[in-house]
């Protein structure tokens, strides 16, 4: 069933609702951003939290070593980071000053701006699959949304991007399913899958499975759109192939996004299954690892660290499947740690969990709720909760790493609760 409600809300109507939400989220991130900016400008571990690795790249670029030294030390070029926005921070840095409060400020309200726009493709995503009273309580919810505010508005990275892109994405792709779509609505797709390569590659993968769905959908309907898909995949792989040439003359090796999977598959991996993220394997927390990373150099390092890796999950195959048990669990309530100690040591994440797992809880009744209102979103929407998560179950999980997701799950959770209209 597609969305057939509400039907007589006018665009003058749309656009007056989304201009009142967008207005009101920029307003309360960036009131937020003048309380939290103080925070990056701590001078401690020369300003490493202003922006982290992000801040470092952005640091090297803007006083002209290149796309380099992401930690705390010379290592020279790095892969370790998709470039776009540590591109973006670099070019900020040269006009602005490196790791200044203009700097700070002019970051973290671009930030505040693509958070607060992300309320439009989640409008029309849940105007379509609900109608427009699920969609505008779906983006009111995302204005006031604690985690937008706070990722937004609290730190340098790429997050709020990656939520936007999501969310752009999820847009396109349910109209592409619909079978009318345009070959330049497919060259979007291109471009966007492209932006989505150079900013958050771990959400390709989510991409390539939602083009197959698309294709499942359009071949029983006796629809083809494999030529669109090339071409989509084609301006997709241009948009990437500076970076990938880059990658491939600076290190004599084809990397087509990151260089540090392995690394992340290691910090996330041991022994010690009380933390879900270990510093003392970390570079930049680290200066035994930091130091080897300086002597054999990043892509050696890197190979290091996937060897250990898979040495350790080849030798402890249960410990293993119980870290991705527990990061499972993390993603969708928050709970990694229920001991008192830890959570005497971590309150923060500790009072993250009733409001994560209460989101999870309304969003999986809005999606059992999808079904009864238009079945093909419904398996859009399946796909994303079923995809995107992978790579973190695998690897090692942060609460910042679900953000992208959080526009789907805002809509499902407003569906959840909100009764939608016959």
């Amino acid at each position: 069933m597609n969305n057939q409600f509400d039907i007589t809300t006018s665009k003058e109507q749309i656009r007056r609702s989304l201009m009142w939400m967008i207005l009101a989220g920029l307003a309360i991130r960036l009131l937020t951003a003048l309380f939290t900016y103080k925070y990056l400008l701590d001078p401690a571990e020369d300003y490493f939290g202003y922006g982290w690795e992000v801040g470092r790249v952005a640091r090297a670029l803007a006083s002209g070593h290149g796309f380099a030294n992401p930690y705390q030390g010379d290592s020279g070029p790095t892969a370790a980071l998709p470039p776009l926005y540590p591109l973006i921070v670099g070019g900020v840095f040269t006009l602005f000053g490196i790791y200044s409060k203009a700097s700070a400020l002019i970051l973290l309200a671009i930030q505040c701006i693509t958070s607060a726009i992300t309320c439009i493709p989640i409008y029309f995503i849940a105007l379509r699959t609900f109608g427009s009273r699920i969609a505008r309580i779906s983006g009111w919810a995302w204005t006031f949304f604690p985690y937008a505010i706070a990722i937004s508005a609290g730190t340098i990275w790429s997050t709020s991007l990656s939520a936007l892109m999501f969310a752009l994405l999820l847009w396109l792709v349910l109209h592409l399913a619909d079978g009318n779509a345009s070959w330049w609505a497919w060259s979007d797709l291109g471009i966007l899958g492209g932006l989505i390569g150079l900013n958050n590659p771990t959400i390709l993968p989510l991409l390539c499975a939602l083009v197959i769905w698309i294709w499942f959908r359009l071949r029983a309907r006796d629809r083809g759109c494999i030529p669109q898909a090339v071409v989509a995949a084609l301006i997709a792989m241009l948009c990437i192939l500076p970076w990938v040439v880059r990658n491939y003359e600076m290190f004599d090796r084809f990397i087509p996004m990151r260089s540090n999977l392995g690394l992340h598959l290691r910090v996330g991996n041991t022994l010690d299954t009380g933390e879900y993220w270990h510093a003392e394997l970390d570079p930049p927390h680290s200066p035994r690892e930091m130091s080897e990373m300086l002597q054999t150099g990043e892509i050696a390092y890197m190979d290091h660290k996937k060897e250990q890796a898979f040495a350790f999950i080849h030798a402890h195959p249960g410990v293993y499947a119980y870290l991705i048990f527990k990061r499972f669990v993390d993603f969708w309530s928050g709970i990694w740690n229920l001991s008192p100690q830890w959570i005497k040591d971590n309150p923060g994440q500790a009072a993250n969990i009733p409001f994560c797992t209460a989101i999870t809880i309304l969003a999986f009744i809005g999606w059992r709720r999808t079904f009864l209102y238009d079945h093909n979103a419904a398996w859009a929407f399946t796909i994303c909760l079923l995809v995107y998560p992978m790579i973190y179950y695998l690897t090692t999980y942060e609460i910042p790493y679900r953000h992208p997701l959080d526009p789907l799950l805002v809509i499902l959770a407003v569906a959840g609760i909100v009764r939608v209209p016959q």
